[in-house]
């Protein structure tokens, strides 16, 4: 339970509750769940009411975070509250500081998407630019991290009304939904949203982001779109590659206030989600299409035993994103403009800025010609134009836009436009070949941080685009690879060191033969001089096997200091530990000892005796089967006389041999004279219905004879395992 405020807001203190619905909170058990404090310098329980949670030290904060469990099922729904002590007031919102949790049903996962979707009285239209941040990375997410083109697809989605639904928690993922969830392919989704007509504002595009460990390098992928009373909730979703079908994304935030205004600034945590199209656990998990297809839901830490966000305590899933949405600008009547800054008058008075290429990914065009000469000869300002020619449409169903390109320009000797003056952002990431096989082109983008103070145009180029060849073979005995991803950093930090960059095989060859293409390439790189670095490392070993062959276990790495000692102390960790987790160890069969040999079952001639033996342990995770519980042997009493009455005086024997075998097993387990047992009990139902329960039976004792000097004269009692199998 994360409580937080958007700076410059903050509060001093705070206090935590959970309620049953529908309770006031003065006895004990109106209160649903345990509290669990995570960091005890910034929370403690209320030592007036311990249910409570509050803060350790009154003091500035933007944000606390508590575990909370979540009471046994069938309690009902759970009203989490929190109240907040701010400027020495003390404050209390039945809206954004009350959450509302409910136990999941069949079709829907309450608290997750379960909010009422109000009609909207916004007035005029708003802008906004969402911009998205990925923090999914090795250290905050190590195990099995995919080193090999890790990334995030294009971003895909749009502005919409509330009776159109993109995608949601426990829906069916639509064709487009699942081509992005599975192939990060924004052109089917695309599609399904320009289908939708009145229902849509606009499409909400942005560029795929490579190598996510180079995130911090370069700006975050950004998109602007509107929003009007009508279609006033934006959804969005991008893959996280490589995976089965996990995306992470919004669905129908509702960027219109109760107040008829437009909300200025939303900023939202992101964890991945399942499409419900794909069975993989891991991120590299070969392709198992899940039949029948299942409900969107969000991913946990006890899915799987193999998945890379599998938590054997069940802890919540680190956040892999953050996307942010911020107001740029309003347009038309407002009914509510207050609370107003600086940023949206100069926004609603700014002109308006060309929204980013949102052509769709079926229309194929040729690079942009030359900028023309100016319309304006003068000082007086004019116009310049480029062109470029629709080669491909590869659906007519969706429209391509425009080939021709206008921007503002004066006469020359106008303006100083040497270029000098502009301060142009760092090279965004390539974008992806145009073709997945032979020679296609590739481009990438950067864009003006700050014009020139006299108002003149920019004329550094903002895009940049060259050749690009990926699967040079295109026969059917080729196997068809991604694109070559980012160089990875240099294996030194001064002098010569190597770099790395992968790609994936997307596709085996036709014909069946084996895929020939490297998936990993290395070349040397040259840092500065290592004189200058007092402290030099070499890169991370991999990591070693795990500490165990099954169950919970540790693994290790290791990196050597390379630089030497005279050039100055060196603090960096030497060893890292984790903990791994591999399949369940194996557990044999366990039997308990034989029993005595059973008599001969005849009196004279040949006959078997029998012993048996009980199953005290089930084999579990591919142990040991069990082996035999009876033995059979055969067993020679003297021959049977023929002479009749000689042969009756044999059967009167063995009817009281068997009569007193009666009385032996009446007592069954008797060991001592002057004690009878009753026979034992039927074993009790097994005390669990999976994962390994206990069964009793028991023995009483019938009559304790008087002359018994025996003290083990007394009721028995067994115990044996059932249910063994893994829930």
């Amino acid at each position: 339970v994360t409580l937080s405020a958007a700076p410059p807001s903050y509060f001093r203190g705070f206090t935590l509750i959970a309620l049953k619905e529908n309770r006031e909170g003065d006895k004990e058990e109106d209160h649903a769940g345990t509290f669990q404090i995570i960091d005890e310098e910034e929370t403690q329980f209320m030592s007036n009411c311990p249910v409570a949670v509050t803060e350790s030290t009154p003091r500035r904060r933007t944000r606390i975070q508590v575990f909370w469990i979540a009471p046994p099922a069938g309690t009902g729904c759970v009203i989490l509250k929190a109240s907040i002590v701010q400027k020495r007031i003390n404050y209390f919102d039945e809206g954004s500081l009350t959450k509302k949790l409910c136990e999941p049903g069949d079709s829907t996962f309450d608290g997750v998407t379960d909010k009422p979707i109000l009609d909207c009285c916004a007035c005029g239209t708003a802008k906004y630019r969402l911009t998205f941040y990925g923090n999914w990375s090795e250290k905050t997410h190590p195990k099995d991290y995919p080193r090999r083109a890790n990334h995030w697809s294009a971003i895909i989605g749009g502005s919409h009304s509330k009776n159109y639904v993109l995608w949601e928690y426990g829906g069916y993922a639509s064709e487009g939904v699942k081509q992005v969830a599975e192939l990060g392919s924004p052109v089917k989704m695309e599609e399904e949203i320009r289908q939708q007509e009145n229902r849509i504002q606009g499409v909400v595009k942005a560029k795929i982001q490579w190598s996510l460990h180079l995130v911090s390098r370069r700006a975050a992928p950004s998109a602007e779109f509107s929003v009007d009373r009508t279609r006033h909730l934006m959804s969005f979703l991008t893959m996280m590659g490589p995976s089965p079908d996990w995306n992470v994304g919004l669905s129908a935030e509702d960027l219109c206030t109760k107040e008829c205004g437009w909300v200025q600034k939303v900023v939202q945590d992101l964890i991945p989600w399942d499409a419900g199209t794909d069975s993989g656990v891991t991120y590299e998990s070969p392709n198992k299409p899940t039949i029948p297809q299942e409900k969107i839901r969000p991913l946990t830490s006890l899915d799987h035993p193999q998945s890379p966000f599998y938590d054997p305590e069940g802890g919540s899933i680190t956040q892999v994103a953050r996307v942010v949405i911020e107001r740029i600008a309003r347009k038309g009547e407002q009914c509510n403009i207050v609370p107003d800054n600086i940023d949206d008058i100069v926004a609603d008075l700014a002109p308006e800025e060309k929204d980013e290429d949102d052509t769709p990914e079926t229309c194929i065009y040729s690079n942009w010609s030359p900028w023309s000469a100016c319309s304006s000869s003068t000082c007086d300002k004019g116009k310049r134009m480029r062109q470029r020619m629709l080669k491909a449409q590869l659906d007519l169903s969706v429209p391509c836009p425009d080939t021709q390109d206008f921007q503002p320009c004066m006469g020359p000797g106008c303006s100083d436009e040497d270029g000098s003056t502009c301060t142009m952002s760092e090279w965004i990431t390539w974008s992806p070949c145009s073709i997945s096989c032979g020679t296609g082109l590739r481009s990438r983008e950067r864009y003006v941080k700050q014009f020139p103070e006299d108002g003149s145009v920019c004329t550094l180029p903002t895009e940049e685009t060259e050749k690009c060849t990926v699967n040079e073979e295109c026969s059917p005995s080729s196997c068809l690879t991604t694109e070559w991803g980012e160089w990875d950093e240099c294996s030194a930090t001064c002098g010569m060191g190597m770099k790395k960059r992968h790609r994936m095989v997307k596709m085996s060859p036709e014909d069946g033969s084996m895929c020939k293409a490297e998936t990993s390439q290395a070349e040397k790189c040259m840092m500065p001089e290592c004189h200058t670095i007092p402290c030099l490392l070499s890169p991370w070993s991999e990591w070693s096997d795990c500490s165990v062959t099954c169950g919970k276990g540790m693994r290790t790495r290791q990196r050597m200091l390379k630089s030497l000692a005279e050039l100055g102390d060196c603090n960096e960790e030497l060893e890292q530990v984790e903990k791994c987790m591999l399949p369940e160890c194996p557990i044999d069969c366990e039997l308990t000892e034989w029993s005595q040999w059973s008599e001969c079952n005849k009196s004279c001639g040949k006959g078997h005796m029998i012993r048996t033996r009980m199953i005290q342990m089930e084999p579990q995770f591919g142990g040991a089967p069990c082996p035999e519980t009876v033995q059979r042997k055969k067993c020679r009493v003297r021959k049977c006389l023929r002479n009749p009455s000689i042969q009756k005086l044999r059967w009167r024997e063995a009817r009281e041999s068997r009569r007193s075998e009666q009385l032996r097993e009446e007592s069954d387990g008797e060991q001592f004279p002057g004690c009878r047992m009753r026979p034992w009990t039927a074993w009790s139902e097994c005390t669990k219905l999976c994962g390994g329960g206990i069964q009793e039976r028991y023995m009483t004792v019938k009559k304790r004879f008087k002359s018994s000097q025996f003290t083990s004269c007394k009721d028995k009692k067994e115990i044996r395992a059932c249910n063994v199998h893994p829930c």
